[in-house]
């Protein structure tokens, strides 16, 4: 077992400020490090254009544009190189996992994922200059692979496939745009059938009034439908999917058939978070490993996280941080069945590496 750690988060003010103070905090830590020996050996394709990439985030959120280049600044890099590794645009996404179950009042996500891709941020920003006020998980720092904003709009999303990219966002800043711009499921559902989609993801949104949606979102098509659980498959989109599904479809009928007996969102979190349910997934070597499972609850405002499985979540009360009051920790920690390196603590999680895991 190798003992994790998650970084709490909280800013307040404007974005470049924000940007900039995590630029500052990065620019010498294991995590822009191992990012920076992995295109070493994973060039990028293609050459990001600068005022192209901020005309499309500017379309739908300037003040994202204003954090990117707070970020800059602080990491005293180029913009080129800063869209490269956190711009969420025309960048390639490699495979995960991931399970969600939504009920009366709770939004329950497994994030399976490979741990040298590990962000390790959960953070809590109140900006000065537009958007929501937001808690959630980082991806890629700038992105959002899951959270919930002061209006209690919860998105998270699942992995779909990587075939025929277009030109597009990627999941994680089209999660950051959902939150920070969004006040419900209506207002989500229409941004993403608006935006550009680079891959194949489902994003399931919920919020206070109960309703749960999965858009089925995919460079060539943007499908809605309402349902309570979702893993790595199109239901609409069946075109569109791998074609191994055996594990997906696994997990999306134990998903369905356990979620009209739960009583509560304990119960919910049980299902997904205990190793014997069979839903958390140590399959990190794969791409598919459960990293962390988190919980929201849009009218109380509040959330759980744990790191591993069979966990004691933390609580984290969004009203309160809403209004003023501090985090009462800087870290979440946990333990996962692994020895592979993670991006955010451990020197050598980066490709050259790759054969030890």
């Amino acid at each position: 077992m190798k003992a994790i750690y998650a970084d709490l988060i909280e800013f307040r003010g404007n974005h470049y400020a924000f940007g900039h103070n995590q630029g500052l905090e990065l620019k010498n830590g294991p995590y822009v490090r191992n990012r920076l020996k992995q295109w070493k050996t994973r060039k990028p394709r293609f050459t990001i254009s600068v005022q192209e990439t901020k005309e499309a985030i500017e379309e739908i959120a300037p003040q994202l544009w204003q954090e990117l280049e707070g970020l800059k600044d602080g990491l005293e890099w180029d913009m080129s190189q800063t869209l490269q590794e956190f711009g969420g645009y025309r960048l390639d996404y490699v495979k995960s996992g991931c399970s969600i179950l939504t009920g009366e009042n709770y939004f329950i996500r497994n994030y399976d994922y490979h741990p040298k891709t590990y962000d390790g941020r959960f953070v809590f920003y109140q900006p000065s200059d537009g958007g929501y006020t937001t808690f959630g998980a980082t991806q890629r720092i700038t992105g959002r692979s899951g959270g919930m904003n002061e209006k209690g709009l919860v998105m998270g999303y699942n992995f779909m496939h990587r075939k025929r990219p277009a030109e597009g966002f990627i999941c994680g800043m089209i999660g950051r745009f959902v939150l920070e711009t969004c006040a419900n499921v209506r207002e989500a559902i229409q941004l993403l059938k608006n935006i550009p989609h680079r891959h194949s993801f489902s994003y399931i949104i919920y919020d206070r009034s109960g309703e749960s949606y999965v858009v089925e979102a995919s460079p060539r098509d943007v499908t809605v439908r309402a349902a309570s659980y979702c893993t790595n498959h199109f239901v609409m989109q069946k075109d569109e999917n791998r074609h191994y599904l055996v594990d997906s479809i696994r997990r999306e009928q134990l998903l369905a058939a356990q979620s009209n007996r739960l009583a509560n969102a304990e119960e919910a979190f049980r299902l997904l978070n205990n190793e014997e349910n069979n839903i958390f997934s140590k399959e990190y070597k794969n791409w598919a490993g459960t990293i962390h499972t988190t919980a929201y609850f849009p009218n109380e405002k509040k959330l759980w996280i744990a790191l591993g499985n069979n966990q004691v979540p933390t609580i984290i009360d969004f009203d309160k941080l809403q209004k003023g009051q501090q985090l009462m920790q800087d870290k979440v920690t946990g333990q996962v069945d692994t020895d592979i390196a993670f991006a955010h603590m451990d020197e050598g999680a980066h490709w050259q590496h790759s054969k030890k895991t």
